[in-house]
């Protein structure tokens, strides 16, 4: 499943250095999460980083996007390939 940042985002810019897939960019007015690239780090890391530096705690599972851990490490590869 790729996450998605809510409204709640203050545009700290914490998360977007974190991300492995570059899949975090600046949006207007909030952060945006392209859940093409998103794999909540599997294959890179243990956990999502961008939900460990958040400070709003704004990071949350994106509802239209579940994918299982195999799916998500499948693409990790494609997208570093």
């Amino acid at each position: 499943m790729a996450l998605m940042i809510t409204e709640n985002c203050t545009a700290c810019d914490a998360c977007e250095p974190v991300c492995p897939n570059k899949a975090i960019t600046a949006g207007d007015p909030i952060y945006v999460i392209d859940p093409l690239k998103c794999t909540e780090c599997v294959g890179a890391e243990d956990e999502p980083q961008c939900m460990l530096v958040c400070p709003a705690d704004c990071i949350v599972p994106h509802p239209d996007f579940v994918e299982s851990k195999e799916e998500l490490q499948q693409k990790y590869l494609q997208l570093h390939a």
